[in-house]
């Protein structure tokens, strides 16, 4: 299930750094991986300049560069830290090594030496840029640039005592990664630990790499167990002593997913979400002494997702609070005290994503979509509260918008995309709103493209329910509405992700190898309630306690409709396919409405809602205590004796997100009833099955096989 994080950017004007551009500190240019050299391209005349060159880039004694995986610049903008040798960790290449290119001296010199190669994490200059910090073997260094010297500023690390980074499970559900942030003054650094020592492992099997099979461990806390304990320190890097902050509550019962400096402090800001998530607290913390200080809290029926970001504004006296408690996604500026709070957003609309504070002007600038929930625009309003709701991007281009706007918000990248435009992007002027070039602006590149034929079509449909969903729907070449077709349906279901969306690549289906409306299907996604769209918090939160029963009857009385309403749709072909929580879906769709859907292809199921992780699943369903009638009600394994119709189930055996136990869970439960369908399980492959030759032309070849014989395409 999906991971998200956010980098943070503060200064007079401040945003998040999204759309993977790399500004120069003050925004008139940006960094650039040009062919395996850093460039600054300068705006607007788009002016290149080298600042490391391949040979500033090639180590000593070596024949060919670093091959360059990311980088970033200190503050002065005389030192680039570069991050290559990548290794995975779960799901994101957070391992590698990193090189140090100073350019006032021209040189080009490894950290870390000493350390295991490609260990390095997270590694960022200190403030001055004299020092780098970085985790390695689960323990936090740092090191002197002048002297090479290396100290290290915890030693009890070990692959369950988890200092400056995290386990699976943050990670996976919190999106956090890097756990260590330099203190504003250089003198210190706050960082979590993990103390994953009680948490219980998995054991995936390997079959197939020796003779002998072995055991791969993961540790995982699933559905009803204790999660790691978390507390946070900070390190005096004179010192090397670690002092914790007295953050109130158990370490195990309570999740701490956001800490950072409040800029030019010594105080730490920190976001605590109790064990069921229904619970936010924030504290500010005094680094020295530990002490810290309860200044908000908030409280829900559902859940409470873990802040975005902390910006500061007012000379560091207020901060921005993003929170759904009036009904809506909505961004509020609270007092460092907490004691006072103004709603900045008003109206009925949610908050997509934040795109720039201009705390100068008095503007803040966010995604929105009020009026359509399968499409994003720019938007902005006065950061006082005083302002109206204003539109920035152009309403003639309607679809899914994104910008990067420079620091100091004069120029933005705008990249532009619908279901019939593919992805275009230009360079503007964020003052006039106007392209840098006419050449390189959207309608121009617009122009250029081929006319899409056979249009996706975005519909809405009201169940028998009275509840109203957002859809699309790609008709087959050639249609006849006189003839009838299958329909194959595309599902999520659960609150990480939308699939309606007004997007490039809408009505295609990757895994099915071929063309589907060529070969005369209708593909339609439609979007549930507990789908994370700007429908507002009764919306995204209807699904609490109800995975598996409310979004699968949205899914089910929606599909209901469609065929009672239009006579082309081959009620006797209906067929849905989805893949991890989509998988789930599929499985409870064809189970609990066998009547509707004839044919089912699930991939990376949740078969059993108790064996996923605690995070995730608590947070959507509540905790187990004192029952888990919630948690078997909406697991396919209890709807598993109801099958009537085909279904081919997907998995790899190495799946450490969904373990393949599920598999085996619901084929003892299809077997138990005597229910015959299809299996195809990928040895050692991972929740993504992308690994190994072949493997990702098979699954599309065994998809499309399955769904051709089950399912025949084409009109009758």
């Amino acid at each position: 299930m999906p991971i998200l994080f956010v980098s943070f950017l503060a200064s007079s004007i401040t945003k998040a750094q999204r759309g993977g551009i790399n500004w120069t500190k003050y925004g008139n240019s940006y960094y650039q991986n040009t062919g395996g050299e850093i460039v600054t391209i300068t705006l607007p005349k788009n002016e290149r300049k080298t600042i490391l060159s391949l040979r500033m880039l090639t180590p000593a004694n070596a024949q060919n560069p670093l091959n360059v995986r990311s980088f970033q610049f200190s503050n002065d903008g005389t030192k680039a830290l570069i991050y290559t040798n990548t290794k995975r960790v779960w799901r994101q290449d957070s391992k590698g090594d990193y090189w140090v290119a100073d350019i006032t001296n021209n040189t080009l010199k490894q950290i870390g030496k000493g350390k295991p190669a490609s260990s390095l994490m997270f590694a960022k200059f200190s403030p001055d840029g004299s020092k780098v910090a970085y985790v390695s073997e689960h323990n936090i260094f740092v090191e002197d640039l002048a002297t090479n010297n290396i100290k290290a500023l915890t030693t009890n690390g070990t692959t369950r005592m988890i200092n400056g980074t995290f386990d699976w499970v943050y990670e996976e559900e919190f999106g956090c990664l890097d756990g260590f942030r330099w203190s504003p003054d250089g003198n210190s650094i706050a960082y979590w630990q993990i103390d994953a020592t009680k948490i219980k492992n998995f054991l995936m099997i390997n079959n197939t790499d020796s003779i002998y099979s072995f055991n791969v461990p993961v540790e995982y806390p699933k559905v009803g167990q204790d999660p790691s304990a978390c507390k946070i320190g900070v390190v005096d890097i004179a010192s090397t002593q670690t002092k914790w902050l007295a953050v109130p509550g158990s370490e195990i019962q309570n999740y701490i997913p956001r800490m950072d400096w409040i800029p030019n402090t010594n105080e730490v800001i920190l976001q605590q979400l109790n064990r069921e998530q229904n619970q936010s607290k924030l504290f500010v913390a005094n680094a020295a002494t530990g002490s810290i200080t309860e200044i908000y809290k908030e409280t829900n029926q559902s859940w409470i997702d873990a802040q975005d970001q902390f910006i500061w504004l007012n000379g560091n006296k207020e901060f921005i609070y993003q929170t759904e408690k009036d009904g809506f996604n909505h961004f509020y500026r609270v007092s460092k005290d907490g004691k006072k709070e103004t709603l900045i957003t008003k109206g009925d609309y949610d908050i997509i994503d934040l795109s720039l504070v201009d705390e100068k002007n008095n503007y803040i600038y966010f995604i929105a979509s009020p009026n359509n929930a399968t499409q994003k625009y720019l938007y902005k309003t006065k950061l006082d509260g005083k302002g109206k709701l204003e539109m920035v991007t152009p309403s003639v281009l309607p679809g899914t918008h994104n910008y990067s706007i420079s620091p100091n918000g004069l120029f933005a990248r705008h990249t532009y995309q619908s279901s019939t435009i593919s992805p275009v992007t230009e360079w503007m002027n964020f003052v006039t709103l106007q392209p840098t070039s006419m050449e390189g602006s959207l309608t121009n590149q617009i122009a250029k493209q081929q006319p899409i034929k056979n249009k996706v079509e975005f519909f809405k449909v009201t169940t028998e329910d009275g509840i109203t969903l957002d859809g699309w729907m790609k008709k087959p070449d050639n249609f006849d509405a006189t003839k009838k077709y299958p329909v194959v349906f595309y599902v999520y279901g659960e609150p990480a992700s939308q699939t309606a969306a007004d997007v490039w690549g809408a009505g295609r289906n990757g895994l099915y190898a071929g063309d589907m409306a060529k070969d005369g299907y209708i593909y339609i996604s439609m979007d549930n309630r507990g789908a994370p769209v700007p429908k507002g918090t009764a919306w995204r939160k209807a699904i609490y306690k109800n995975i598996g029963v409310l979004n699968i009857r949205d899914q089910a009385m929606a599909t209901k409709k469609l065929l009672a309403t239009y006579p082309f749709m081959d009620k006797d072909r209906v067929a849905v396919h989805g893949w991890s929580g989509g998988g789930s879906s599929t499985l409870n769709l064809l189970f609990q409405y066998p009547e509707i859907y004839k044919t089912g292809v699930a991939v990376a199921a949740v078969a059993n809602q108790l064996t996923y992780d605690n995070i995730y699943q608590e947070r959507y369903m509540g905790t187990p205590f004192p029952t888990t009638d919630a948690y078997v009600k909406g697991s396919p394994i209890t709807h598993a004796k109801n099958l009537v119709g085909n279904l081919l189930y997907i998995h790899g055996t190495g799946d450490d997100n969904v373990h393949y136990q599920n598999a085996e869970m619901l084929i003892n439960e299809l077997v138990k009833h005597k229910k015959v369908f299809q299996l195809m399980s990928y040895p050692n492959r991972t929740h993504g099955i992308g690994e190994g030759e072949g493997t990702r032309e098979h699954l599309a070849l065994t998809f499309t096989k399955f769904l051709k014989e089950n399912c025949p395409p084409g009109a009758r």
